[in-house]
């Protein structure tokens, strides 16, 4: 099988702690501990090889390597492990709906909003805070149900994930 990701880089976002605990959650035994660097694991006749350092060179080949064996051993698509996988994806645009916007802060015109939008090819809650302009734009998406664009860096943290350094917040103008 062949990776579907053409571009491997994508990969080096994903923390190997974060896999270990997969892999814990799901039953696969780990055999041997290379020190800092590697770690092997298995399940049913399947083997990783996961990468402990980002600063290995083939980091984001090895990650993408994990992805696919996780992806035969569970009959699930890589995206759908990917999506599970993945903690940080700095730079990223989102398109979204605003579903919810907090309580505005009483000293400044800002506030936390949530929003629909499509992550790693799945419906997901988006979290992140807004000020001056784009918290203005927001109020109005979220009155009139217009699609919105933002970028930042998307964070999964315990699960949720937040949108940090939001920027170029627009309307969708198309809808």
């Amino acid at each position: 099988m062949t990776a579907i990701f053409p571009d491997v880089e994508k990969f080096k976002y994903i923390d190997p702690r974060q896999v270990e605990a997969y892999l814990v959650g799901h039953g696969w035994q780990q055999q041997q501990r290379q020190g800092d660097k590697a770690s092997i694991w298995t399940l049913d006749g399947f083997e990783i090889l996961l990468p402990l350092k980002g600063e290995i060179i083939d980091f984001s080949r090895r990650m993408a390597e994990v992805v696919e064996t996780l992806a035969l051993a569970e009959t699930r698509s890589q995206l759908q492990i990917y999506g599970d996988l993945i903690t940080n994806a700095p730079n990223t645009t989102i398109q979204a709906v605003v579903t919810h916007i907090a309580t505005p802060n009483a000293d400044r015109l800002s506030g936390d909003i949530t929003m629909l939008g499509i992550v790693v090819d799945k419906l997901r809650r988006i979290h992140t805070h807004l000020a001056d302009r784009d918290y203005i734009l927001s109020l109005k998406a979220y009155i009139e149900r217009l699609p919105v664009y933002c970028t930042g860096d998307l964070i999964k943290e315990n699960g949720i994930f937040i949108l940090k350094n939001p920027h170029h917040f627009s309307l969708d103008r198309n809808e």
